[in-house]
């Protein structure tokens, strides 16, 4: 049985089959609503349901509770629809034209940033080019049927090759042989581009880029494509790690701020230790930041980083004043095996 979906405010209609979710079913018919891991966690896809009722089967996603549902909100990646539906969601016009493919590549680079990060250089066939938007993620298509994660480090224009910066997860599948036994010129297939953080180019509000660990990937790729693309906007790039070698490219960052008079570079460390020597900013990312703009109505916002991270910088982002629409966010979630990092 398949069911109506209309979104508003734009009116376009698709259908939705009563197995399927309402992202897939609007991704499936070329409607790019927002989105990030696709599985429930990130809270990416949220919009209004104003009419009709969506089911998420036994157990609710992590990304929404029984009080945002009674507000009227649903969380489009794992609702199902029950009725016809009138749902309220700001589609994606950047992504429309752009094609999801699925691709061989061979891995052409592999280089330890730190202990546990590696930045992985892919490149795609001679006759292939993938189009994509700076700071969207593709994902590994394993040979078991698994898929991994990561976020595009590289701006489009500099499509030569693929740039992906892989945390090591111990136990992890995939980041075990990344780290141990994978060597250049292996093969590999993915898929993407997937997702739909990327740099809003119609606006002109100054933006505050927010990374967390290996978010710095997609946020590298949002940077680089603004300088690329005389964006003059001021940029204020807040950068949390745990330690002095987790900013596994600092040097890179303060070149940006050095170069750039309108780019400015924060790094925050949660938790220095004695031989990092550290005399600059400490404490969580998102609480230096909003010790620095105690209004933040006036800013675009772009946050790359863990789960807990994305939670707790949302909440406090709102209460100083952001609109959830200047909010931008890729929450690097966690595969259910091996607890190993999507994105990350």
């Amino acid at each position: 049985m398949s069911f109506i979906v209309t979104i508003q405010p734009s009116g376009h209609q698709f259908t939705c089959e009563d197995d399927e979710t309402v992202l897939d079913a609007a991704l499936r018919q070329g409607y790019a609503m927002p989105y990030g891991c696709r599985n429930g966690a990130c809270g990416s896809c949220i919009g209004k349901l104003m009419q009709g009722e969506v089911d998420y089967g036994a157990t609710l996603p992590p990304a929404i509770n029984e009080k945002e549902i009674a507000e009227g909100k649903a969380l489009f990646c794992q609702a199902l629809p029950l009725t016809d539906l009138e749902i309220e969601v700001k589609e994606i016009g950047a992504t429309k034209d752009i094609v999801i493919k699925t691709l061989p590549v061979r891995v052409i680079g592999l280089n330890k940033l730190n202990d546990d990060v590696m930045e992985m250089r892919l490149k795609l066939p001679a006759t292939e080019r993938l189009q994509f938007l700076a700071g969207q993620y593709i994902d590994i298509l394993l040979k078991d049927g698994r898929r991994r994660s990561f976020s595009l480090a590289n701006p489009p224009h500099h499509d030569e090759y693929l740039e992906l910066h892989l945390r090591h997860v111990p136990g992890g599948h995939f980041t075990d042989h990344v780290f141990t036994e994978m060597k250049e010129k292996a093969l590999m297939r993915i898929e993407g581009p997937l997702g739909t953080f990327f740099l809003r180019e119609d606006s002109d509000r100054p933006v505050i880029l927010v990374a967390g660990g290996t978010g710095f990937a997609p946020i590298k790729a949002i940077v680089e494509h603004a300088i690329a693309l005389g964006d003059t906007r001021p940029m204020i790039l807040y950068w949390g790690v745990r330690g002095r070698q987790d900013l596994y490219m600092a040097e890179l960052a303060r070149s940006w701020a050095d170069e750039h008079e309108h780019i400015s570079f924060v790094p925050v460390l949660s938790d220095p230790r004695p031989e990092d020597a550290w005399d600059g900013r400490t404490g969580f990312v998102h609480e230096a930041v909003m010790a620095d703009h105690a209004d933040l109505s006036g800013f675009d916002v772009y946050m790359a980083g863990p789960p807990p991270m994305i939670r707790a910088a949302r909440a406090g982002f709102t209460a100083q004043g952001l609109p959830e629409d200047q909010l931008y966010f890729d929450s690097f979630d966690y595969s259910a095996d091996a607890q190993e990092a999507r994105k990350g």
